[in-house]
């Protein structure tokens, strides 16, 4: 009895049972608080969408889906890059749909990572990219980004590859910092890939979501490392509707057949209906990519400025649903440690940045707290409400 009380999860996944997105909005739904953790919308997506999901599911488009996607979708994305990029991609060879990006991200990372091999990311990071190198074996390394200004020290990251390097995950725009990366920085990237032989994972789930003049440029449209980069996103993100999990893998067609490996034995297919949807949404006008950007700027700049006027320190996000705030002036020295205690005392929820950063996390990042701003006007009011009420007086006093 002893022995069936003690867990069988695998030592490799003991330090991720469970993820702090989870762990936030369970707080905020148990004490009532205003959630600004999980970074999800609560509006409606285009109602268009809506309408080609609920006519998918009428004409029957119910059962699997070709485990690839279906082939309305594969082509549409095509069209997409090639629309928004100048990038050519077979639909038949380069693309494959996934289970929403985190689908696509895990995949692309048992289909490449062995034990032993060594992954290079920016910190802060999303949180499923050390979870799935452990499980595939493999060693996290990471460059951190400054605060509040996004920037990274060139000779630090090249300082962390190795011969041992496989992978580079890049998050571009970048959550949870708001960052979109320059051409120069990119260049920089994929000179050191090159160097060390390291394929390539762009994360662009938030590539629509640029709130200011920052161009986002994939790694795919450098044309020396084209051939070394799988490329990542989501309906989620674009079009607000996070819980559809349609996202997609693009690139080399002998790297979409490694990925295809691994996905098809994790899910096989799914999100059948919801796959036409996407495919028309794709499709739309350009300017239409436009308007939850528009919504999304006129948030973060009440955000930024009512926390600022507060006395906080913040980042200026140029895309993306997030912003990053330093709690220390409302008496938070450890975000990590002192949320729980903050979201009973004053009622509003966000995520430690220190969650991540490979512990222990450096003594700047400690206070910080991640911030949506992905929220209703009335929401992100209340929200600063109950932050003004906050004396500053350090939390236990």
């Amino acid at each position: 009895m002893e022995h069936a009380a003690q867990s069988p999860l695998i030592e490799a996944m003991q330090p991720f049972t469970t993820t702090i997105f989870s762990e936030m909005s369970a707080l905020a739904a148990r004490l009532g608080a205003v959630n600004l953790g999980q970074g999800f919308p609560d509006e409606q997506g285009p109602d268009a969408l809506v309408e080609a999901a609920c006519k998918a599911i009428r004409d029957g488009h119910n059962q699997y889906a070709p485990g690839t996607g279906i082939p309305q979708l594969r082509e549409a994305i095509s069209e997409h890059q090639q629309r928004f990029y100048g990038l050519d991609l077979d639909p038949a060879r380069e693309v494959l749909v996934t289970v929403g990006a985190t689908e696509a991200v895990a995949a692309a990372i048992l289909a490449l990572v062995s034990p032993g091999d060594e992954v290079v990311t920016f910190a802060p990071y999303f949180d499923s990219y050390p979870v799935m190198t452990a499980r595939a074996g493999g060693i996290l390394r990471t460059c951190p980004l400054s605060f509040p200004d996004g920037d990274f020290d060139r000779e630090r990251l090249a300082a962390i590859f190795s011969d041992r390097t496989r992978l580079v995950i890049l998050n571009t725009p970048h959550n949870p910092t708001g960052k979109v990366f320059s051409r120069d920085e990119m260049e920089f990237i994929a000179e050191l890939a090159l160097r060390h032989d390291a394929w390539i994972l762009t994360d662009e789930v938030y590539e629509h979501l640029i709130l200011d003049e920052a161009e986002h440029i994939p790694m795919a449209c450098l044309g020396q490392v084209a051939d070394r980069t799988l490329t990542v996103s989501s309906a989620g993100k674009t079009f607000s509707m996070t819980g559809w999990k349609v996202g997609w893998v693009s690139g080399p067609a002998a790297a979409v057949a490694a990925v295809t490996a691994v996905k098809q034995f994790l899910t096989f297919t799914a999100s059948g209906p919801f796959q036409y949807a996407v495919a028309e949404g794709l499709r739309q006008p350009v300017q239409a990519y436009s308007e939850l950007a528009s919504r999304l700027r006129r948030r973060r700049d009440f955000l930024r400025d009512s926390l600022q006027g507060l006395g906080l320190a913040t980042n200026n996000p140029a895309a993306t649903y997030f912003l990053l705030a330093d709690f220390g002036p409302l008496g938070v020295s450890d975000a990590a440690a002192q949320m729980p205690e903050f979201a009973e005392r004053v009622g509003v929820v966000g995520i430690p940045v220190s969650a991540f950063h490979l512990p222990p996390p450096e003594a700047y990042v400690q206070p910080l707290v991640r911030l949506a701003f992905c929220k209703r006007d009335e929401v992100l009011q209340e929200a600063m409400r109950r932050l003004g009420t906050v004396s500053g007086a350090p939390l236990g006093s």
